[in-house]
């Protein structure tokens, strides 16, 4: 990784350029935070963002600590609950939503509740929160972790969220709302799209300084490789800048 930029940077950046303007993005703590506000920021000034505690619409001046941190509602258009926020998923108004995991399988199915047996974890963690919800209703998920072979995982221990199920036409014949899915899964090696038709992950660039073959290492799963994978574009200096301006005291990206 080039000395000019951070990962987390790289990160945000990344994820920032897939959000579009005149949409409405769900946004949760760090990240996905920074990402929304930079992208407001930069190319999408009318793009709406919604809370998970609540805020919606707001104009939000630094990054906040939390979804329930009172700027999350500064000159907002509404300063509601979380109850609306889920219930505006579940009415087909969420475009992008975020989210992590522990764990992510091939058709993007994601872990956050345990590793290891249910009925024995070795490892019991935080569970779903809105993260079902999410998965399920927004129309389209960003999913945001770190990439090895442990977290790209071959088979998940429990399926918290699900991506596209078992692949193929499996999330729409569950019942969730057609067009729903994983869009892009970013990792600190790579970007990743879902292969239309069978939903398998599928390699969409490829991160200044990794190889493909480093990607396809770190990962419990085959990743379908296209020809001709690109090179994600780094960061520019305007989005640097402005990274700072968001986070000014370094709580996501170290102070310069």
């Amino acid at each position: 990784m080039t000395a000019d930029y951070t990962t987390n940077e790289l990160l945000a950046c990344t994820a920032s350029r897939v959000l579009e303007d005149r949409k409405v993005a769900f946004v949760g703590t760090g990240l996905p935070m920074i990402a929304g506000l930079l992208a407001q920021r930069i190319h999408a000034p009318n793009m709406l963002i919604v809370f998970e505690a609540g805020g919606i619409g707001p104009q939000v001046p630094v990054l906040p600590i939390s979804v329930g941190d009172s700027r999350t509602v500064y000159r907002a258009i509404a300063a509601s609950s979380m109850h609306e926020a889920m219930s505006m998923a579940q009415s087909g108004y969420i475009d992008f939503g975020f989210l992590g995991g522990a764990q992510i399988d091939m058709f993007g199915n994601l872990n956050t509740t345990v590793l290891g047996p249910h009925e024995n974890p070795k490892v019991r963690l935080p569970g779903s929160g809105g993260a079902n919800d999410v998965g399920s209703l927004c129309h389209r998920s960003i999913l945001i972790m770190r990439q090895d072979k442990r977290k790209f995982a071959g088979k998940l221990d429990f399926i918290t969220t699900p991506g596209y199920l078992r692949g193929g036409n499996s999330r729409y014949e569950a019942g969730l709302p057609a067009g729903s899915g994983p869009f892009r899964v970013i990792s600190q090696l790579a970007m990743f799209d879902f292969e239309p038709v069978s939903k398998r992950m599928r390699l969409y660039s490829v991160h200044p300084g990794v190889e493909v073959k480093t990607v396809l290492e770190s990962s419990g799963f085959d990743i379908l490789v296209p020809d001709g994978v690109p090179t994600t574009e780094p960061p520019t200096k305007k989005e640097l800048d402005m990274l700072q301006l968001i986070d000014p005291v370094g709580m996501v990206i170290a102070k310069r």
